[in-house]
């Protein structure tokens, strides 16, 4: 009885817990997201403006004042549609139950693997639709909170931040909706997942959402993102670190068996290093049996885990993540602040834009037909001092090809050479040849079937081990 009384807290305890952070994350601040119209702002390697050509404080008064207002307002609701189309990962409660534990939710501990998530995401509809695919629906969702928002004459100025935008609600748009009242013209109705949809991207679209789905057979679920972190000593309810989420993706990745994701690959640097040899490699990795050819050749996700300073973040990087988040095939950056996760998308001046996990929905089963997906997609973004970041993150990248590849590497080296940019140490670097030529590939992961197997006293030595090498978020 001695024995199993602490295994009975432990579970009374996860289960006070989870009741806890289940709560406390259904519950959203009404904060409000400002946006200058005077700075251009940037969305995963996009660029927005705001302002517009020649128009001034003066032009208020003139004929041409309305149109131009018009115009702003039409690139607001682009970046919007844009934003909206991103894949949103928060916190679930009421999913089927984590293997090893009693755990029903990730509300508390989760952040770092769903900001992994949404960087997957992102990266997955790179690869099968393309930067410039829009979300259809975006479209409807912006038309209603549209109505929520609307800059009001006076504010069309060239000072102060003129748009404001709110954060989301649970169940969101029923929300809005109640919001504008009963009398809503057809117009602000929502009709998500019309049955007549067939367009490829769309399918894709939904399929890559399943993927990522909270019940054990979703191949980039919590679940399985879970089984793989006890490779580096983790389980459920632990922290993890941007590093150790960087291997778990390239581990999920590698081990998914669908025949639409044989053609893309992870590839994760060691030692702020990537070696071209290795991603080249990793290109050439034949789709199937037999030798590659240049149509049958693997994409390939690159993620760098660095450290932007000690302690604190060092300001002299800033310059540089910027110009990173600033290039056309950069999925974003898994990051955050201390104890917070978030995934970082874009910039305004020296601000961060982000999409937050810390929102708790409810459970979603995505083997119902025409699953409901607007809990899926964030209708506002939120912003975030750079000073305010913690150093440890991961830094993605999509590279299509070998000849891609060559591009990613002068375009990041320009970057990293900036002269904008004062730190002499640089973030990382590219190296020829393997990681085996230098020894290092030694630093991965151990393999599953040996880590599962770790008993306490390791497990926490590991722990312990990623706790001083990266400051977890």
């Amino acid at each position: 009885m001695e024995d199993s009384e602490p295994d009975e807290v432990d579970k009374l305890k996860a289960k006070f817990m989870s009741a806890w952070h289940n709560m406390k994350y259904s519950w959203v601040v009404r904060t409000k997201t400002n946006f200058s119209r005077n700075s251009p702002v940037f969305l995963l390697g996009k660029c927005y403006h705001f302002k517009s050509e020649g128009m001034s404080e003066s032009a208020s008064g003139c004929p041409h004042a309305a149109a131009s207002n018009e115009t702003i307002l039409s690139n607001v609701n682009q970046f919007r549609k844009d934003f909206i189309t991103r894949i949103w990962l928060t916190y679930r409660r009421e999913f089927p139950q984590l293997k090893g534990c009693t755990l029903t939710t990730d509300c508390g501990w989760g952040c770092t693997l769903r900001s992994g998530q949404m960087l997957l995401a992102q990266s997955l509809l790179l690869h099968f639709c393309g930067r410039d695919w829009l979300w259809p629906d975006a479209l409807e969702m912006v038309a209603l909170e549209s109505e929520l928002f609307k800059a009001k004459p006076s504010t069309m100025s060239d000072s102060g931040a003129d748009f404001t935008f709110l954060p989301p609600l649970e169940r969101p748009l029923q929300n809005m909706n109640e919001q504008l009242g009963s009398s809503s013209s057809k117009k602000q109705t929502l009709k998500l997942n019309p049955a007549n949809t067939t367009s490829e991207e769309e399918k894709l679209h939904r399929k890559i959402i399943s993927w990522l789905a909270d019940n054990p057979a979703a191949i980039f679920g919590m679940h399985k993102l879970i089984e793989l972190g006890e490779n580096s000593g983790k389980r459920a309810g632990d922290w993890y670190g941007p590093a150790v989420v960087a291997h778990i993706l390239r581990r999920a990745v590698e081990d998914a068996v669908e025949p639409e994701l044989q053609g893309i690959t992870v590839y994760v640097a060691q030692d702020c290093t990537v070696y071209i040899g290795d991603v080249k490699e990793k290109h050439l990795q034949a789709i199937g049996s037999g030798m590659p050819k240049p149509s049958d050749r693997r994409a390939v996700v690159i993620l760098i885990p660095v450290r932007l300073g000690g302690e604190k973040v060092n300001l002299e990087y800033k310059e540089i993540v910027k110009g990173i988040l600033s290039l056309e095939f950069c999925v974003g950056i898994i990051g955050g602040k201390p104890k917070q996760s978030f995934y970082f998308v874009g910039f305004q001046d020296d601000s961060l834009i982000y999409m937050d996990p810390h929102y708790c929905q409810s459970f979603v089963d995505v083997t119902a037909k025409d699953f409901p997906l607007e809990s899926y997609h964030c209708p506002s973004p939120k912003k975030m001092s750079f000073n305010k970041m913690d150093p440890s993150c991961t830094i993605g990248f999509y590279s299509h090809s070998e000849d891609d590849f060559e591009k990613i590497i002068d375009e990041i080296t320009k970057v990293l050479n900036s002269p904008s940019s004062k730190e002499k140490y640089p973030l990382f670097t590219f190296s020829s040849g393997h990681a085996r030529d230098y020894d290092i590939d030694k630093l991965c992961m151990p393999k599953p079937d040996s880590a599962v197997q770790l008993p306490e006293t390791r497990r926490r030595k590991a722990e312990r081990l990623s706790n001083e090498e990266f400051v977890l978020l």
